[in-house]
């Protein structure tokens, strides 16, 4: 987000304290963040319909500038699946490419002034609205679900159903003698949990930090005066896109390494 500090309206925050209160907290039923699924599904379909549109012009011949920048971010994701991934499988490329731009998406909305979307959404009876995604702890949970899921597939499909199982009971201490798997078994089946739930959890808890911390940093530099929040804010804005850009290719790059590492016999 920006640095744009709009005062005023309903429900305006009375002190720097309620400001910032105000910012951290999410549209919610109670169930779900609604800020955060609806902002997610639009960006979705952002990322859908800019590849779709960019597939639809694409040319042989002189590229346009869409054509360029998704070929450019085609082959960064190529480059580190190719350097990562090294068994066959149609879907770890496109699974990639979508987490890196999504992902992407979603940390790039700490780029809106704070105070624009809930301030428009104010007018229509919305009072509370957190912009960013993937500065709410449960979608970043919920994404690294979605790659727990998929190191487990994957770990399936390479080894099959009994060969993963195995695995869990006999890696990463191999024992020799049926006594002596029998005993480490719950021992290396305690370690393959940890590993295995470490994993998602680390990649959730990694990108929330960064993230929460930049909407945080925000939003303090918004309660400052109209001049020290440009003066501070157009740099932290300049170095927060390298954040931004990072976490979108850390997640991306560390889940197709968590991907191969699912396929490979230990």
């Amino acid at each position: 987000m920006t640095t744009e500090h709009v005062s005023g309206g309903h429900h305006a925050p009375a002190n720097a304290t309620e400001y910032i209160q105000h910012h951290l907290t999410h549209n919610s039923n109670g169930t779900i963040n609604l800020d955060t699924f609806w902002i997610s599904l639009i960006l979705g379909f952002v990322f859908l319909g800019l590849f779709y549109m960019a597939s639809r012009r694409a040319t042989a011949g002189v590229p346009g500038k869409l054509q360029n920048f998704v070929e450019w971010i085609m082959e960064l994701v190529n480059d580190t699946v190719n350097s990562a991934f090294h068994a066959k499988s149609k879907v770890i490329a496109p699974l990639a490419i979508t987490i890196f731009v999504w992902v992407w998406l979603l940390n790039a909305m700490d780029f809106l002034p704070v105070d624009l979307l809930p301030k428009l959404l104010s007018f229509v009876g919305v009072n509370y609205l957190r912009v960013v995604p993937t500065a709410d702890v449960n979608h970043t949970f919920g994404m690294s679900f979605g790659v727990l899921i998929c190191i487990i597939g994957f770990s399936i499909s390479a080894k099959g159903l009994g060969g993963w199982g195995k695995e869990l009971f006999t890696a990463p201490f191999h024992a020799h003698g049926t006594v002596a798997t029998i005993l480490l078994a719950p021992v290396n089946f305690i370690f393959q949990m940890l590993e295995l739930f470490a994993k998602p959890i680390s990649l959730s808890l990694r990108l929330f930090g960064n993230m929460y911390a930049g909407e945080l940093i925000f939003i303090l530099i918004a309660l400052l005066p109209w001049w020290a929040q440009w003066l501070l804010g157009g740099p932290w804005a300049i170095f927060h896109i390298l954040v931004v850009t990072l976490q979108a290719f850390v997640f991306m790059a560390l889940t197709v390494v968590y991907l191969a590492l699912a396929v490979e016999k230990h």
